[in-house]
């Protein structure tokens, strides 16, 4: 399928069926996100997969926004792994480098047949509580992955797209 094809189709799924997802499915989405480009490929992105019932139920702890998904994927990066920029202080690649992978993972599971919701409606230092994660690893957003319930759909917002124009300045 074409690239830009399967980017329409996609969107946040709230709807998710009980069905689990074949770990061939969940390994080929976890290499999409480590195979990624990051800032002088230092790949500082680390994959906390909440498989079990006891992990997902945690989740739910910390973001109501799982909706019942059978995996769940707490993308975090390293802070003693990312790329610091000697030219702005206090900048580093961190959230870049994870936004990239998730992005890559989302677009793998929707080539597998796997819905997906980006969550970032929680607060990071629960994530780390939680999940009794290091200090130098820092939440960025979750991943909700699984197959597409019977009343799955696209929210009416989906499809209210700007024109092109708007994106667009040439200088």
């Amino acid at each position: 399928m074409d690239f830009l094809e399967l980017a329409k189709q996609r969107y946040s799924e709230r709807f998710f069926d009980s069905r689990p997802v074949e770990q061939e499915k969940i390994d080929k989405i976890l290499e999409a996100g480590r195979i990624v480009p990051t800032a002088c490929n230092y790949q500082p992105q680390k994959f906390y997969v909440l498989k079990s019932k006891k992990a997902r139920e945690l989740a739910k702890t910390v973001t109501p926004y799982t909706f019942n998904a059978p995996i769940v994927i707490l993308v975090c990066y390293d802070t003693n792994e990312v790329w610091k920029n000697r030219r702005e202080e206090g900048y580093h690649s961190g959230e870049q480098d994870i936004a990239i992978a998730a992005t890559t993972m989302i677009y793998e599971a929707q080539s597998l047949g796997i819905h997906s919701l980006w969550i970032r409606g929680f607060n990071s230092k629960d994530a780390v509580k939680a999940y009794n994660l290091p200090e130098n690893i820092v939440p960025g957003m979750m991943l909700a992955l699984g197959y597409p319930s019977k009343e799955s759909k696209p929210s009416d917002w989906h499809f209210k797209r700007k024109p092109i124009e708007d994106f667009i300045i040439e200088l």
